[in-house]
Formats: structure tokens, C-alpha cells, sequence
């Protein structure tokens, strides 16, 4: 991926010029889409305030809201995918919104679906803070949205963690180039991170997005599940593969029917808690998922696990969780090749229920 052309085509310069924190955040993407100081060219420093928390934080947070516009933007010029708000019918409440390729529902072949972990991050980010510290490259999503439209798959990004529309960030941060951030947090990070700020905004929950959960139970419904794809694949971190398990229970024949494949990137499900002892779910994430864990070990080297009814798992290549799904991509895609051409067509349907009734009368005849 060409980097350079499309930090210079797309600067993240134009969207700070617009910021109240114009001379507190000189920073700009360079050619290898590493974020650095436009004069002093060093990484992004916290503490640009000696000793102030709450003034620290909130520089961080207006840089926070700042990459979401700018990765919004990339997703629709550079990967030229189409912004789609729900609900569908909705006009005067609160939207949520995800993105798509234009032939994501008419691709009668492949969909590819990004599910990210649980944060203040949205759509087209596997992390902010690994944005700002490792660059586009490893936390972004766009390196994987571009391989998948080189393998010809549709692609549907999610955006789970675009929760509530925070009536004071919605007046205060407009991009310049018209796109409004509609904040989905109360707070900037988990509990104990130090970049978390203290101060509860007021929210009002989007309707049908108002937890991850929702969002994906909603787009699975009104639009993966009407695709004309017959082979649909989800690429889940984190808290993502939590919310899967959720979907895959609570719509156990559409989406056993429905997807050759899941990539789980240092999952938070639990498979004893989520699935239970259902036979049939456990039998089909054994033959349709695989996850790659944070690990010391090589990537691809097999992890052993404690529980003997998950799916496979393989070492990440790395030990740090955020940068995880970067580490693992090229593995991911070769997975997906591999379980493609080894797919086996099986329809899954509920099996009918035997009554004594009904064994009488097999019994009578």
C-alpha cells in the first residue's frame, strides 16, 4: 500500500486547521503513515501540559475525535466505500452508521465482514491508541479493507461502538469537510487508563445500535443476511468475538447457514458461558473458526487451550493485543483461501421434534 500518495492526497493537516487545538497538535501522518510533529517530526507526547490530567486529556480526546473524521474520510476516497446510516427508516432521532462497498449486497461470491473490539474507537479502527502510536498501517483497518477488495470480496465495516449521540460533542466537533462526530462514549478508556477522563456527557442511545450487540444483530438482519453472497467470512478482535457468539446463538441456522468462516483475533467470547453444551454449535465453531491469540510463539504456531470445545487456536506473532489484528492479516487471508476451497456445501436446518405421540403411532403402524 502506497502510503505516501495517499497521505499527501488526503491530509490529516486539513482536519486539524479546523481544531480549537490548532497549536497543540501539530501533528501530521508522514509517508509511512506514522503520526509525527510537523516540526519536530518526534511521536505524539500526552503530557504536553507539565502535570494537568484533565487539560491532557481532553487534547487527547479532541485528537481522538479528529482521526475519526479523517478515517471516515479514507474509508470513502481511498477505499471508496459508501456511508450508510440505520436505522433505515429513521429521520428525526438519533443514527447510527456503518460502511459498505458498492457491490457488497450483489456480490453473488464473497462478503468479508470487520467486527472491532469494544472502545472508543469506530468504524475503520482496530485501535486509536495504536493509530497514534504505531501508525495507520497497524491500527487502521484499511490494509485489511484493501486486501479484501483485492480478493474480490464485498466488504461491510461495522461500526459497534457508535452507541450514543453525546448532545455536547455533537455541537462542538464538525470536520472540515462536513462530517459530524457522533460520540458513543461517556468516557475516553477503560477504567485505570490514565487518558480517561472523569466527566459523565449526557447521551441519548441510537436506536438499534445502542450496544454492539444490537448494531450487528441489526445490520446482520436488514443487510448481511439479504446479501446475495454465498460465502460470508467475519474478521472479529477482541470484544467483537463476544458479540459474534451472541449473533451466532441467537440466529444459530441463518448464520450457520450463511458463513464459511470467522477470524478471531484475541477474542473475548467464551464458549462454555455463550454456547453451552449446544452439540451443534460447538461442532460448527471447530470447523468454521480459528483464532489467533497474543503468544510469544510465531505466528501460526499452534496455542494450546484449556478448553478442549473451542475452535483452533495460533499464535498472533505478538504480545500485545492491540496490535494483533496487523501482526496476524496476511495468516487471516490465507485462512480464508484455504476454508474457502475446502468448503463443503451442508444446509443446516432445526431438527423436528419427536412427541411420544408421534412414536406411537410409528409403532401402531
Amino acid at each position: 500500500m502506497n502510503w505516501f500518495l495517499i497521505t499527501q492526497e488526503l491530509s490529516f493537516q486539513k482536519f486539524m486547521k479546523q481544531s480549537a487545538y490548532m497549536e497543540e497538535l501539530k501533528y501530521d501522518f508522514n509517508e509511512k503513515a506514522e503520526l509525527r510533529h510537523t516540526e519536530t517530526h518526534e511521536p505524539f507526547v500526552f503530557n504536553y501540559y507539565k502535570n494537568t490530567l484533565e487539560r491532557n486529556s481532553k487534547r487527547y480526546q479532541a485528537l481522538g475525535h479528529l482521526l475519526e473524521c479523517y478515517i471516515y474520510e479514507l474509508l470513502e476516497k481511498v477505499c471508496k466505500l459508501h456511508k450508510v446510516y440505520i436505522p433505515i427508516q429513521a429521520v428525526m432521532e438519533p443514527r447510527s452508521f456503518f460502511f459498505m462497498s458498492e457491490n457488497a449486497l450483489t456480490n453473488p461470491s464473497l462478503l468479508l465482514v470487520l467486527l472491532q473490539d469494544h472502545g472508543v474507537f469506530r468504524a475503520g479502527q482496530w485501535s486509536q491508541q495504536t493509530i497514534v502510536r504505531h501508525g495507520l498501517q497497524h491500527g487502521s483497518q484499511i490494509p485489511c479493507i484493501q486486501l479484501a477488495l483485492q480478493s474480490d470480496y464485498g466488504i461491510i465495516v461495522l461500526n459497534p461502538n457508535d452507541n450514543f449521540m453525546d448532545l455536547k460533542l455533537e455541537k462542538e466537533c464538525q470536520s472540515p469537510l462536513g462530517y459530524t462526530v457522533e460520540s458513543s462514549s461517556t468516557e475516553m478508556f477503560q477504567p485505570g487508563n490514565p487518558f480517561s477522563l472523569s466527566k459523565v456527557a449526557q447521551c441519548i442511545p441510537k436506536k438499534y445500535s445502542s450496544t454492539p450487540e444490537e448494531h450487528t444483530a441489526y445490520i446482520w438482519n436488514h443487510f448481511i443476511l439479504k446479501s446475495a453472497a454465498k460465502n460470508v467470512a467475519f474478521i472479529v478482535h477482541g470484544y467483537g468475538g463476544l458479540v459474534f457468539m451472541d449473533l451466532l446463538v441467537q440466529k444459530k441456522w441463518e448464520v450457520m447457514n450463511k458463513v464459511y468462516a470467522v477470524a478471531l483475533i484475541d477474542s473475548a467470547h467464551h464458549v462454555e458461558h455463550q454456547l453451552g453444551n449446544d452439540t451443534q454449535l460447538l461442532a460448527w465453531i471447530k470447523h468454521h473458526c480459528r483464532e489467533w491469540i497474543t503468544s510469544h510463539k510465531p505466528l501460526d504456531k499452534p496455542v494450546a487451550t484449556v478448553l478442549k470445545m473451542d475452535c483452533p487456536k495460533v499464535s498472533a506473532g505478538t504480545e500485545n493485543h492491540s496490535l494483533a489484528p496487523s501482526t496476524s492479516l496476511q495468516s487471516i487471508f490465507k485462512y480464508l483461501k484455504n476454508a474457502l476451497k475446502a468448503k463443503t456445501t451442508v444446509h443446516f436446518s432445526r431438527m423436528p421434534i419427536v412427541t411420544r405421540s408421534c412414536t406411537k403411532r410409528k409403532q401402531s403402524t
